[in-house]
């Protein structure tokens, strides 16, 4: 059996993964071929209520990696690194825990915040659900700063779906009230 994971490409984040059978240097399908047009993430937002928070597999790379089962029950938590030629590395990195609190969302934009400030400038991806559209945020939370706010324009005291991507943190995937 090889495992094969899904990533963003943009940030590294493993959205998915999946034993295949053979050998594990074997390279990985297309993203497509396993996701088709998108990958569905889904979040409930309550009273029966779930948002679709759909990664394009246009923005998705896979990788074969070594053997990591955690990865099954919380892909966002790992992510891949690239090697100097641009190449998937084999072992899969856990990403720093960031849980609870750091996410702000409101009327006119989310400010995410994370528990230390980068070193480097760190990529952030997010996708916040909207009723039938997916609004798709892309920034960077600048060295030495521990916060971004990303410009978004959204109807108060409603209820989104939202994943936050940022370089070097877990993902997070959770439902977030404008307030």
């Amino acid at each position: 059996m090889a495992l094969t994971v899904v990533y963003a490409s943009a940030t590294g984040h493993v959205v998915g993964a999946l034993a295949r059978p053979g050998p594990a240097a074997s390279a990985p399908p297309d993203p497509a071929a396993l996701v088709g047009r998108a990958l569905p993430l889904r979040v409930a937002l309550g009273a029966g209520r779930t948002a679709v928070l759909p990664l394009h597999a246009g923005e998705l790379a896979s990788a074969s990696v070594d053997d990591e089962p955690a990865v099954f029950a919380d892909p966002l938590a790992f992510g891949v690194d690239l090697s100097a030629d641009g190449r998937p590395k084999p072992v899969l990195p856990r990403l720093a825990a960031w849980t609870g609190g750091g996410l702000a969302l409101a009327a006119d934009g989310l400010t995410v915040t994370v528990p230390l400030a980068p070193v480097r400038a760190a990529r952030i991806v997010v996708l916040v659900s909207g009723g039938q559209d997916t609004h798709v945020l892309a920034g960077e939370i600048p060295a030495g700063r521990d916060r971004v706010t990303l410009p978004l324009a959204l109807a108060e005291g409603g209820t989104h779906g939202v994943l936050v991507l940022v370089t070097g943190w877990a993902g997070r995937l959770e439902k977030a009230r404008v307030a």
